[in-house]
Parts: C-alpha cells; sequence; structure tokens
C-alpha cells in the first residue's frame, strides 16, 4: 500500500462516528460484590436491547511459539465457577489450550458503549459435561464437528459440502452420536473488567481482580 492511500484510509477512519449515543449509564459505586452479577446484569440489558449476537465473545489463546491468537465464539454458560465455552480438542484453540490452560474473553456491546473484560486460567470440564453440551448443538453443528478438520487446509468446496452431508446422515442414524474431542471449558477469571464508554472519551472503568479461585473480589477503578 502506497503513502498516499495510507493516508487516504487513515483520513477515512478518522472521518467515522464513535460513541455516537444515547450510550448506557455506569455509577461503579453501586456495582455488586461479585463480578457475575454484574455482568449478567450488562448482558440482560444487551438482550433487552435488542443487540445482535450479545452473547458472543473474542476469545483469546496463545500458541507454542507464544503468539496470540483470537476469534469469536458463543459463551454457553457463566455461573459462579466461571464463564464457559467450547472447543474441538484437535481445533487450534483446542491444541493451545491444552498446552497453555489461559485465555481472555472480550464482549463488547458497541450500541451501549460497554465492553468487559475476563482473564483467567482455563479448565476442561468432564467428557459428560462436554457431551451434553454438544448434543445441544443443533444437527448441522455436530455433523460439522464430527468432521474433525476445523482450521486445515480446503482444497475444494465440494469436497467439504460431501464430508458435511455425510456426517449429517451419520448424525440422523444416531442422534447421539458424540464427537469425543468435544470439550466444555470453564475460563475461572482472576481479573474482570467492565468498560463504560463516554462520547467525551473519559470511559468509566471497574476491574475486580483476585489472586486465585475462591479468593475475595477486590475492585479498583482505572484510569481511562
Amino acid at each position: 500500500m502506497g503513502d498516499s492511500t495510507a493516508r487516504d484510509v487513515r483520513a477515512w477512519l478518522r472521518g467515522l462516528e464513535v460513541f455516537a449515543g444515547p450510550l448506557a449509564a455506569f455509577d461503579p459505586g453501586a456495582a455488586p460484590d461479585d463480578p457475575v452479577d454484574l455482568f449478567l446484569s450488562w448482558l440482560t440489558e444487551a438482550v433487552e436491547a435488542r443487540l445482535p449476537d450479545p452473547h458472543a465473545m473474542t476469545v483469546s489463546t496463545v500458541d507454542e511459539h507464544g503468539d496470540p491468537w483470537a476469534r469469536v465464539l458463543i459463551l454457553k454458560n457463566v455461573d459462579a465457577d466461571g464463564w464457559q465455552f467450547a472447543a474441538h480438542a484437535g481445533s487450534p484453540k483446542g491444541r493451545q489450550l491444552a498446552a497453555r490452560p489461559s485465555a481472555a474473553l472480550t464482549f463488547y456491546w458497541p450500541a451501549l458503549g460497554r465492553q468487559v473484560r475476563v482473564r483467567g486460567p482455563v479448565i476442561a470440564e468432564p467428557a459428560e459435561r462436554g457431551a451434553a453440551d454438544f448434543l445441544a448443538r443443533s444437527a448441522s453443528a455436530r455433523a460439522e464437528s464430527l468432521v474433525g478438520r476445523q482450521s486445515r487446509h480446503l482444497d475444494d468446496v465440494a469436497e467439504r459440502d460431501r464430508a458435511v452431508k455425510e456426517s449429517l446422515s451419520r448424525v440422523e442414524e444416531d442422534p447421539t452420536l458424540v464427537a469425543k474431542a468435544w470439550t466444555l471449558h470453564t475460563l475461572v477469571p482472576v481479573t474482570v473488567e467492565f468498560w463504560q464508554a463516554d462520547a467525551s472519551r473519559v470511559h468509566t472503568r471497574l476491574r475486580y481482580e483476585r489472586d486465585a479461585a475462591g479468593a475475595p473480589w477486590e475492585r479498583h477503578l482505572l484510569w481511562p
């Protein structure tokens, strides 16, 4: 890309409006003691505002070379134990979590000007919990997972469609069929940050911190 094109893109990006509002309000002084309660409150507001895919999140991991990877997944559950998501053990994220079991989650609801960042170790749940999650997926999603070739090079789209069709036939013949590599993961949070945008760019940030799972939470305001 030439300098002229780069300058044009830069100007174009700087001209895009952000935090146009109306943005949500956030009083950190009224925040609950447990970050799960605040997260569920914010998620509920995102759902009630009819925001698209409010339970989608960016899951960030690190590979064996120390290089970061990120992708968007759907949140499966959140409770006192942590935030849950699923992955095929043979996928890049599955292999990365097996080697380095920690991750960061990022939720972003731009219409409300809100972001939640969760970080901590990741635990693989027992196989029966992974199986229950797998069977709760749609037939087509189960069929794709049973193929087990996620992120590999694909030479021919027809080959993909043929493999998924054959896999779907297996699912229809046996609705209890489970991909043994399907794994439910729980991220046990050590930090949870709630970020509320302001049009002035003086954003409000509240971080919950603890030393380990089960330890009491501390709350700290952060500079924008």
